[in-house]
């Protein structure tokens, strides 16, 4: 790598937290950021899903170090507790990504309560207190990034998703806000929102052969995303490359929102 691209898209002596990495999207964007020199921290509610991640990045020989903190992103306590862990582990943090999300499928005259208070807790609430406490720490230094995962229905209101469509509308709105209050000051908010990806959360959409074939047909790229199509967009926005990039919402599509 030239010394340009070292300087601007790498993270050597970066700590980053990538809530959600066990799996998916969040562990393709946990092993990105150390492949570009970041010390990573892995992050699931399930302890014995986080250890092999922390062993593959620890395989690649990266010279990064690989850390796990369970946590339940549903939670508030929790997820404060898991900033100040991660902040304590190197003494800083300066990468946080809001990647951990659910999503509940069922029409909306039937959609119940405990369902959509279980979506808002893990995708807006959950992301707001994980802002809040890393954003205390970025300002006090005076740098840091935080990127949000956001959706498609971010900007669309999906079907028989309503918590979800609502919690990721709310992603993007928290993503401007909090930029408003802190690019001045060092602390850049960003978001990414992927387009349809081969994940867990997707399985039921993938297997659906009338739906699969509506939304493959309206992706201008031709095929449904990997987690791996989010490798550039996340060291972009973590890296200095992006320095003057704030209160965006990156999509991820394969060109779905130019339809």
């Amino acid at each position: 790598m030239s010394l340009f691209l070292q300087q601007k898209f790498g993270l050597a002596g970066k700590v980053a937290l990538v809530t959600g990495s066990s799996q998916g999207l969040g562990k393709a964007m946990a092993i990105a950021l150390a492949r570009a020199g970041a010390d990573v921290i892995i992050n699931g509610r399930d302890d014995a899903k986080l250890a092999p991640v922390v062993a593959e990045i620890t395989a690649l020989n990266l010279g990064v170090r690989a850390h796990a903190i369970a946590a339940d992103l549903g939670d508030r306590a929790a997820v404060q507790r898991l900033i100040e862990q991660a902040i304590a582990w190197q003494g800083h943090l300066d990468i946080l990504v809001n990647n951990a999300g659910i999503i509940k499928r069922t029409p909306a005259a039937d959609h119940s309560d405990a369902d959509w208070d279980a979506v808002i807790d893990v995708n807006l609430n959950g992301v707001f207190t994980a802002c809040r406490a890393a954003g205390k720490h970025m300002l006090a230094r005076g740098s840091g990034k935080i990127i949000n995962i956001a959706s498609l229905l971010t900007f669309f209101g999906g079907i028989t998703v309503p918590g979800y469509a609502a919690s990721k509308g709310a992603v993007g709105q928290l993503t401007k806000a909090l930029s408003n209050e802190w690019a001045s000051k060092g602390v850049n908010v960003n978001a990414i929102a992927p387009g349809y990806m081969r994940t867990d959360n997707t399985v039921a959409l993938q297997a659906d052969a009338v739906r699969s074939k509506e939304i493959l047909s309206r992706i201008p790229a031709g095929r449904w995303g990997e987690p791996s199509d989010m490798e550039g967009a996340i060291i972009f926005l973590a890296s200095a490359a992006s320095d003057y990039l704030s209160g965006h919402v990156m999509t991820v599509d394969g060109g779905w929102c130019g339809r």
